[in-house]
């Protein structure tokens, strides 16, 4: 079922003529691109892979054919139904008429169309509804039966003539209220004599319609989907398990034999949709004996000291601010360039400029102590001493928490060197702890440490109160103008969206550690590098961190904050969770 050498893909631009919301959440989009090599007369069953130009993303997504026809001179238009739901599809839906589109195909295979007067049944499910749609335009009208099921409403129908239509929504809204096993079963199958079955939609649905042909003996053509990366069958990221192996669904699909088909047993999920408005969650936490409204902390170097992004947002919504680096002496920072944006990110060399602690604890520590959100010094040096000094005089003030860091990669002295070996790691957390021992200490570890894991339960048995994770990841830049690296330091910090993957994945490691000890052993975890919305953050709790801190997404969105604290009430309603417990480490396996 491969697609014919004369239907290769193509790469190319098309423009948007027409993108309309035909039911809440779904869009009809309508695409015009020159291709005079293929025919759009195969192209049921196929798709596209699309983008919007521009994209904030990396990935094309896969979107099937609904309609297509040529029009004249080689220009060709192919409509596309898309349902809402990631950031890819919210692009696409974000469209204007005018607006291009970066656009990969024809890809995949075709369903196969029956034998002349065979009398065939075709399933369409939610979104599903458009390739199995597509497929039965081109059919002879009355020689098909359409089941069309959805959760509300209906959509894509409009150019089918099926013998007979049969549609069901979950809430009644629209034909029958159910769902297809309500309308459609093996012996029904064998009673209309259909000669095969297509059908396209969501997987249970799929296996359900594969089970009721083998009971009927009749073969069916199933439209399978999956996450796809390239769309050629190079990458082999969309693989589907079928009884051969794996096929690439991208291109040995989406079309399959359904008796081919092995539809493994999914994860059954640990939460489910509770919806009950009547809760009001509270997100408050405790950090080390000190109260926190809730668990958002402006991190460290990316919001100053509390008062300068006061005009832009509701700061005392936040449950702390952690202060920028500073050091026993006022530091100047790095020489030549600090910033240079990444594709998902930034690379700073700021070097820690500050004004030193005695001019913070007199002119900045009053202001970050008038505002609600629980002030955090964080505390950087370049000698043992100096963290030391530096505590003592944090010591008499009333800064409630001191955040350890030493985890700068951006400093030639100090600050990272402390923290990749577990020893050094220990010997200055200790010596803080004894100069504080009245403040909650909290330690900043840096990704770049040879192994995190070990170097956090050596500052916890030193006397760490808490840990944030992780600090920005090693990188350098390189001027190809001038042939030489970017930053005076050549190495600096990399921060943002980019490294969020291997934070969560450290948190969750540390947090999957800390569990394994007796439980008074056990210290919280902070998390960060890299949040920049609220489904960031609910990953974060959910691999066990105890509050987290944001810092490069402020750059890009000022609101940011507060928009994660709005989005995690939400979730928490939505889900019918009354406090951060109810979910923190629940994907710890």
């Amino acid at each position: 079922m491969n697609c014919p050498e004369n239907d290769k893909p193509i790469f190319t631009t098309a423009n948007v003529v027409e993108l309309t919301e035909i039911q809440k959440g779904i869009f009809q989009l309508e695409l015009e691109y020159f291709n005079d090599k293929v025919s759009t007369d195969n192209f049921s069953g196929k798709f596209f892979m699309l983008k919007a130009c521009p994209s904030a993303l990396t990935l094309s997504r896969p979107i099937s054919v609904f309609h297509a026809e040529t029009l004249s001179d080689g220009i060709q238009r192919v409509v596309f139904l898309i349902l809402l739901k990631g950031q890819g599809t919210k692009e696409l839906c974000s469209l204007k008429i005018g607006d291009k589109v970066s656009l990969i195909g024809p890809l995949g295979n075709s369903f196969q169309p029956p034998l002349e007067n065979e009398k065939c049944c075709i399933i369409g499910g939610g979104i599903g509804v458009a390739p199995v749609a597509g497929f039965a335009e081109s059919l002879n009208p009355n020689s098909y039966d359409f089941y069309a099921c959805f959760k509300t409403g209906g959509y894509g129908l409009d150019k089918i003539k099926p013998a007979k239509m049969v549609i069901t929504t979950d809430d009644g809204s629209r034909g029958k209220k159910g769902m297809l096993p309500d309308v459609l079963t093996a012996s029904e199958l064998k009673q209309n004599k259909y000669s095969s079955v297509y059908a396209c939609g969501p997987e249970p649905m799929l296996a359900y319609v594969q089970k009721i042909c083998e009971q009927a003996d009749i073969p069916c053509y199933l439209s399978m989907e999956a996450r796809m990366a390239c769309g050629m069958g190079a990458c082999l990221g969309c693989t589907i398990t079928t009884k051969q192996g794996n096929k690439r669904c991208c291109k040995d699909g989406p079309v399959f034999l359904g008796q081919d088909l092995v539809f493994l047993e999914k994860k059954k999920p640990v939460i489910s949709v509770c919806n009950n408005e009547n809760i009001e969650p509270t997100l408050e936490v405790n950090i080390a004996g000190v109260k926190f409204e809730n668990p958002i902390i402006a991190a460290s170097g990316t919001f100053g000291y509390g008062n300068e992004y006061e005009s832009l947002i509701e700061i005392n919504r936040l449950g702390g601010i952690c202060s920028k680096g500073l050091t026993l002496e006022p530091k100047a920072g790095n020489t030549g360039i600090r910033l240079q944006e990444t594709s998902s990110g930034i690379i700073n060399s700021i070097g820690l400029e500050n004004p030193g602690i005695s001019t913070f604890i007199k002119e900045q520590l009053p202001k970050m102590l008038s505002l609600k959100p629980v002030t955090i010094a964080n505390l950087s040096g370049s000698s043992l001493e100096t963290y030391v000094e530096g505590a003592t005089f944090l010591s008499k003030t009333a800064v409630p928490m001191i955040e350890l860091n030493i985890s700068c990669p951006n400093v030639k002295a100090g600050g990272m060197a402390f923290g990749l070996q577990p020893e050094a790691a220990a010997e200055v957390t200790a010596a803080v702890r004894k100069a504080a021992p009245n403040k909650s200490l909290m330690v900043k570890l840096s990704p770049n440490a040879p192994d995190v894991i070990e170097v956090a339960h050596a500052v916890r048995q030193s006397g760490a109160d808490a840990i944030s994770l992780i600090n920005t990841v090693q990188a350098i830049a390189i001027d190809i103008e001038k042939g030489v690296p970017l930053f005076d330091n050549i190495r600096a910090g990399l921060s943002g969206p980019a490294i969020k993957p291997l934070a969560l994945r450290l948190v969750y490691d540390l947090v999957k550690s800390m569990n394994s000890l007796p439980e008074k052993q056990r210290i919280p975890v902070i998390g960060l590098g890299g949040i920049s919305c609220w489904q960031d953050a609910i990953e974060f709790i959910m691999a066990g961190a105890t509050a987290l801190q944001v810092g490069t997404a402020t750059f890009a969105n000022p609101t940011c904050m507060t928009e994660i604290i709005d989005g995690m009430v939400a979730f928490m309603k939505r889900k019918g969770f009354k406090k951060l417990e109810d979910f923190r480490g629940i994907a710890q396996i």
